[in-house]
């Protein structure tokens, strides 16, 4: 390995361990309380490395986003198995909301928080693109099936999208227990309710 790869893995390195810290220090603490200062001493560094990295703590949000949007895809390609389009698209639905069941704090970050002005868009604006790309062309096949009262794949994801999220979100802010008082069956209800919701918008 020559001195230029040399260096690269270790600049690699070193980012992985930097967002490995400020994602554990984002989803125990809050992002609003964690300081590069915080990280800087979790990992045992001066706050000057982390700046040599990411240059303020919204960079570094939008860069523990992007892996976060990779583990919702990655959890879209484990489970939607099925050959069937319209039962993919069910999988898909339920995938997202366990996904956000089981991952509070992540969601959040992901989904909820307010998403930092001050970051280059022309650099970080890739974030979850993959992820909506692979819904995107879920629903497109459906539409192009005949499947879905839809024409417009991006209009039928922002609907499907917000479905699924303010189930999400409502869970998250503890807006259903008036509704749902067993926390227990939260999940049975809430895919009952993506079902219901994608039987009604069949062609």
């Amino acid at each position: 390995m020559g001195i230029s790869e040399r260096k690269e893995r270790e600049r690699e390195e070193m980012k992985t361990m930097i967002t490995t810290a400020a994602m554990k220090m984002f989803l125990e603490d809050g992002y609003a309380k964690t300081s590069i200062r915080n990280i800087a001493d979790a990992i045992e560094y001066s706050p000057g490395t982390i700046y040599l990295y990411y240059k303020d703590k919204d960079e570094l949000l939008f860069e523990v986003q992007a892996q976060a949007y990779l583990k919702l895809l990655e959890a879209f390609k484990q489970n939607i198995t099925s050959t069937d389009l319209l039962e993919r698209l069910e999988q898909l639905g339920k995938t997202y909301v366990s996904f956000g069941l089981a991952n509070p704090e992540l969601y959040d970050l992901m989904f909820i928080i307010r998403a930092p002005t001050n970051v280059d868009e022309t650099v970080h604006g890739h974030n979850g693109h993959a992820t909506l790309t692979y819904t995107i062309s879920l629903i497109e096949e459906c539409i192009q099936a005949d499947l879905l009262i839809f024409k417009d794949a991006n209009q039928a994801a922002l609907q499907i999208w917000s479905m699924a999220h303010g189930l999400v979100s409502l869970n998250l802010r503890c807006r259903l227990k008036i509704m749902i008082p067993e926390e227990a069956s939260i999940p049975e209800i809430l895919n009952k309710a993506i079902e219901d919701y994608l039987f009604s918008i069949r062609a």
